[in-house]
């Protein structure tokens, strides 16, 4: 049983019993909990935390729970009506409205019911998390001198040379702001090199978070295709001279959702088309820790060969570790640092120091590249499972590329099949899939669904939900 389960069931099962202590009365021990009801004591702990935050329970360190006094009478809900007035009345001034569709990021955000495989995650499994090694760092962070104190605003200055050692090239630390992951650096660049109401260039098809970011900015995304190889160059320059556009942004290894990775001759193509169009390109590396074990060399970033500061460089340890390990680091030369630095101060000051101790801690350890060999096999054996078992059973749905890295297979619907249909129908049939459609920032040339084997417990599961997924199918087909 998965522990989110074990907690809500327990919390459902405390819920009903607490008519049975008056208010103030004390509740059995975590101890009686546990043997009651067969369950780890974490799993009591996360219980009785979830009753506390209902203000249903009062938890007492070193005293146990208490049933709460009643709430006071409900207050009575207010009229919000003119909030849609005034939240819309703006977008008659802008010349692109800058509306928030976070639906295409919530889907790989959000867990599916219990029971369902999920088939739609962003992270690593837990299994696959460096849980241990984790641990052991944020415990030895929290015992560095000044750990809690405020750290420097552009990122402690170790972390800041890790990063820039990692980018490679001539890039030094001195380049390198540490963010809050990938996602808050995407925001900063895009706030900082393209005003509201510009065009955007991006891949087609890209991730839905950056899309969300760019429309949230107030900015007008404009799909440049990708094939096996990545975007193509002469798309990418005939799109330049058509919209005036001034950044495109890319996943250059190991794109989301294709797989695809931008070969050496292309990416001297897209800096040179860049510079040439007085634009930048914001390389967005995040996948370059989840290599597969046959991938091979891998090209380094586009930064790191980079003498003029067309690429503003951005990557993180989010995904090769925990999605809770939010560090991540931006990298660019020239004035457009002084921006990008100004952005991120106001948005967010700075990155918490005992996180960025943690990282620190975590990279510098032995654990470290243990674990990136231990991902590197496990998303291989993922991959094949998910690839055989979709060869076998689903054949009409067409794989174009098998990426050597990343953790997602990006998988074309026959025509005929409705893909709006098919999530439906798969979510009944107990497997959770990302739909196709966020990723187009226009017209999509087809349906498609992409398909994670990163957020399973392994190879068992991967088999079950592609069976589950040809029910759907046969479903929609019968």
């Amino acid at each position: 049983m998965h522990e989110r389960s074990s907690v809500g069931e327990l919390a459902n099962s405390l819920r009903a019993e607490l008519n049975r202590y008056s208010p103030g009365g004390k509740l059995p021990s975590s101890r009686a909990l546990v043997e009651r009801y067969r369950v780890s004591p974490v799993t009591v702990t996360r219980a009785l935390a979830q009753l506390a935050a209902e203000g249903l329970v009062v938890t007492r360190p070193g005293a146990g729970a208490y049933r709460a006094e009643p709430r006071g009478r409900t207050p009575v809900a207010g009229d919000t009506s003119w909030q849609e007035v005034t939240l819309s009345a703006d977008t008659a001034t802008e010349l692109v409205p800058r509306s928030v569709d976070a639906s295409g990021v919530l889907v790989t955000l959000a867990a599916p019911p219990p029971g369902v495989v999920e088939f739609n995650g962003g992270y690593l499994h837990p299994s696959l998390q460096p849980e241990r090694a984790m641990a052991a760092a944020l415990a030895r962070a929290g015992r560095r001198p000044g750990a809690w104190g405020r750290p420097p605003t552009d990122g402690l200055p170790e972390l800041r040379e890790w990063f820039a050692r990692e980018i490679g090239g001539t890039v030094t630390a001195a380049d390198v702001l540490v963010t809050a992951g990938g996602q808050p650096a995407i925001t900063t660049a895009l706030r900082a090199l393209a005003p509201p109401g510009t065009p955007v260039l991006v891949e087609s098809p890209t991730y839905p978070g950056m899309l969300a970011v760019a429309r949230a900015a107030g900015l007008r995304p404009v799909p440049v295709p990708v094939d096996a190889d990545g975007v193509r160059p002469e798309l990418l320059e005939a799109a330049f001279r058509a919209t005036g556009a001034r950044v495109f942004v890319c996943q250059p290894l190991f794109q989301n959702p294709t797989g695809a990775v931008l070969g050496a001759e292309r990416r001297r193509e897209v800096v040179r088309i860049a510079r040439a169009a007085g634009a930048f390109v914001v390389e967005d590396d995040f996948a370059r820790r989840l290599v597969h074990e046959d991938a091979g060399p891998l090209p380094a970033p586009m930064a790191a060969d980079d003498p003029d500061g067309v690429v503003v460089h951005v990557c993180s340890l989010t995904k090769p570790t925990s999605p809770s390990l939010r560090v991540g680091a931006l990298a660019a030369r020239g004035p457009v640092l002084e921006r990008l630095r100004a952005i991120h101060v106001v948005d967010s000051f700075f990155v918490p120091r005992p996180l960025q101790e943690t990282a620190l801690e975590l990279v510098g350890s032995p654990a470290w590249s243990r674990h990136l060999r231990a991902v590197s096999q496990e998303l291989k054996s993922r991959r094949d499972a998910m690839t055989g078992a979709l060869a076998v059973h689903l054949p009409e749905l067409a794989l174009p590329h098998i990426p050597s890295g990343g953790y997602q297979l990006w998988l074309r619907l026959p025509d005929g099949l409705p893909e709006a249909a098919l999530l439906t129908g798969a979510l009944r049939a107990g497997v959770a899939v990302a739909p196709g459609r966020p990723y187009f920032s226009a017209e999509p040339p087809a349906g498609h669904i992409r398909l994670s084997f990163a957020g399973v417990a392994g190879p068992t599961e991967i088999a079950e939900g592609v069976r589950r997924l040809r029910s759907a199918v046969d479903g929609l087909t019968a």
